[in-house]
């Protein structure tokens, strides 16, 4: 039996999501700069598979090992190839090297990222604040509470933040705005299912989550939030790409 329940970003979801972002924005080469772990061979997968179907065309594929300090040689490669934009999948230390990287080119080989939203971890930004603001950076997420789908959910979970975390002088305060909705979302649908099974037996509850039913959050109306067959939350329907505002603010972009 399966006892994984998740409420984020399935891999077979945002590598497809991510190539299509590009697409829209009339990016027509997209290449792919990839952690070499299972994560990035996921997301390889998943893009493959969009490629399949799409008007875009893949340039190439790049892999970075753990600990990479510089992406030059694999920008250079993708850029040879024709890439007119990159798709980064990375965390935060090796994302760092990519944006530096990438912003360490002369203006005319600047090259747009558009990356997963693992280099999101961490203090981002204060650490690529200068590289950050030289390139094209946009990223995946999920949530935001700058523009959430239900402003008083939203605006009583803030007030309540910042009581117990704050002060906060704006909403951009909350630093990881997807991983404190999800979570928040998550322990309450836990919290559900254990009062349904009146238990914390752990095939019990599992079995309590795949039927909690219908759930109000902070990402979505969950409707039902698991089944049987289904325990992603999310689907693409729920992603947005965002950039970083001139202090860190994560600002979603209006377009999904």
């Amino acid at each position: 039996p399966n006892f994984v329940f998740r409420i984020s970003v399935r891999d077979q979801y945002a590598g497809g999501f991510l190539i299509n972002a590009a697409a829209k924005r009339g990016f027509k080469r997209p290449g792919l700069l990839l952690w070499r772990n299972a994560w990035g061979r996921s997301n390889e997968a998943a893009m493959k598979n969009v490629l399949k179907t799409s008007r875009s065309r893949l340039a190439g594929i790049q892999w970075f090992n753990t600990g990479a300090t510089s992406m030059a040689v694999q920008i250079d490669a993708l850029q040879a190839d024709g890439a007119d934009v990159i798709i980064l999948v990375a965390s935060l230390r090796e994302g760092l090297a990519a944006v530096r990287s990438m912003a360490s080119r002369a203006d005319a080989k600047r090259l747009p990222i558009i990356s997963h939203w693992g280099i999101t971890g961490g203090d981002f930004f204060g650490q690529g604040r200068t590289a950050i603001k030289k390139i094209d950076l946009t990223f995946l997420q999920t949530y935001s509470f700058i523009d959430p789908p239900f402003v008083d959910r939203s605006t009583k979970f803030y007030k309540a933040y910042c009581v117990k975390f704050g002060p906060c002088k704006s909403r951009a305060n909350i630093i990881s705005p997807v991983g404190t909705a999800h979570a928040f979302d998550l322990v309450h649908i836990l919290k559900r299912a254990i009062d349904n099974a009146g238990t914390i037996d752990r095939s019990a509850v599992r079995d309590a989550l795949e039927t909690v039913g219908h759930h109000k959050g902070l990402v979505r109306n969950y409707d039902p939030v698991f089944t049987r067959e289904r325990h992603d939350a999310l689907d693409a329907s729920d992603f947005r790409i965002a950039k970083y505002g001139k202090n860190g603010a994560i600002i979603p972009l209006k377009a999904k």
